[in-house]
């Protein structure tokens, strides 16, 4: 009897003490030692079985065992780096032909272990730059050094440059994740499309402010210094109370040191704008470090669960997305940049006079003087 009301009081369903027999002091103990054996074995089913690791030892030491013999070296033995890939299957069949039995254990055991050991199914992450040349520790120190001086002075205005890979327009799948009661539909094969855009970005280091502009046409010098017109009208900064705008930037061809088109259109642009232009290059196969690129993973973030199937649209969702809770300045260039133009060598020369190259580094740290 004292078990059945033990069991309802467990399961939440207290008898009606009714009965003056249960208010003995014996038959109360009775009810309370049949509690207590009832929660020991419900506690037990609730935790659930021992680990197998625990039920047998030496299980997690097979394991990593079959896993580390199992790894191959580099074949290019360029470096250190082992490659694995096998599955808790295999490794089960490995573990029968050892000392374990058929029902020991099944796949599910196995990998579940394989994760508590840490060996997780890890996406291969692109962190390691494909080269570096000599000058990238003296690049890097150059960019931290005026970056610092750039934050500490409120007369220079601090922005990061960069252009995003080219963006395809339309019923096209980014492969993310929307909340919609139902899926966004897209085509089964991402061939068509109606549109290509050209993403640049502006991102105001100090403020925070970003600035995207769009382009239909080629990625060249004329399109990248066009947006950062367009920018700095729309920003509406007095000259007056700045003296110098430095720019972080890649080593990518349309921006880069040595290409004549973009010193010329520079040079136009600080003469323009009326202070001068620091140009601080992050040093080659770097430009992950460039924190316009936090930007572009934020955004990519933000659309890949949406479908971009016109151009206003893909505006549209630009501008809704928030970097530091900010909405970007969105705006469209419509212009059609055709191939770079050349420009030969004594033109090139007569633009010396405006500039003024790190004589360690001439390709990576440019100061632009509007006045000669």
């Amino acid at each position: 009897m004292q078990q059945k009301y033990a069991l309802n009081i467990l399961t939440g369903h207290p008898p009606k003490w009714n009965d003056p027999l249960m208010l003995g002091e014996k038959w109360l103990n009775s009810l309370l030692k049949s509690i207590i054996q009832g929660f020991d074995v419900w506690m037990h089913f609730h935790v659930g079985a021992e680990k197998k690791e625990i039920e047998h030892p030496e299980l997690a030491n097979d394991i990593s065992c079959i896993v580390d013999e199992e790894s191959c070296i580099d074949p290019s033995f360029k470096t250190e780096r082992c490659y694995v890939r096998i599955t808790a299957q295999y490794i089960l069949q490995k573990l029968l032909a050892l000392k374990y039995h058929e029902g020991d254990f099944c796949v599910r055991t196995i990998n579940n272990i394989l994760n508590r050991l840490g060996y997780t199914l890890k996406k291969v992450q692109k962190i390691k730059p494909l080269k570096k040349i000599a000058e990238t520790d003296e690049i890097f120190t150059n960019v931290k050094k005026h970056n610092k001086e750039a934050e500490s002075n409120d007369r220079t205005i601090q922005i990061s440059l960069d252009v995003k890979a080219k963006t395809k327009v339309g019923n096209l799948s980014r492969g993310g994740y929307s909340r919609t009661q139902k899926a966004n539909q897209a085509e089964d094969h991402d061939h068509h499309w109606t549109e290509t855009l050209v993403p640049l970005g502006i991102r105001e280091t100090k403020s925070e402010d970003i600035t995207f502009i769009f382009g239909k046409s080629k990625e060249t010098s004329d399109f990248i210094v066009d947006g950062l017109e367009m920018w700095w009208d729309e920003k509406g900064y007095d000259k007056s109370n700045y003296d110098t705008l430095l720019i972080n930037l890649d080593n990518g061809k349309p921006v880069a040191g040595n290409t004549r088109r973009f010193i010329q259109r520079i040079i136009k642009f600080s003469k323009k704008i009326g202070i001068p232009i620091h140009l601080v290059y992050y040093p080659p196969y770097h430009s992950k470090y460039n924190p316009i690129e936090r930007v572009w993973a934020a955004l990519e973030n933000y659309w890949k669960g949406l479908i971009l199937d016109t151009v206003e649209n893909t505006l549209e969702i630009a501008k809704k997305m928030t970097w530091c809770q900010k909405a970007p300045l969105v705006f469209m260039n419509n212009n059609t940049y055709e191939s770079p133009i050349k420009i030969d060598d004594n033109k090139y020369k007569s633009f010396d006079k405006n500039l003024q190259r790190n004589e360690i580094l001439p390709k990576w740290d440019i100061f632009i003087n509007p006045v000669v």
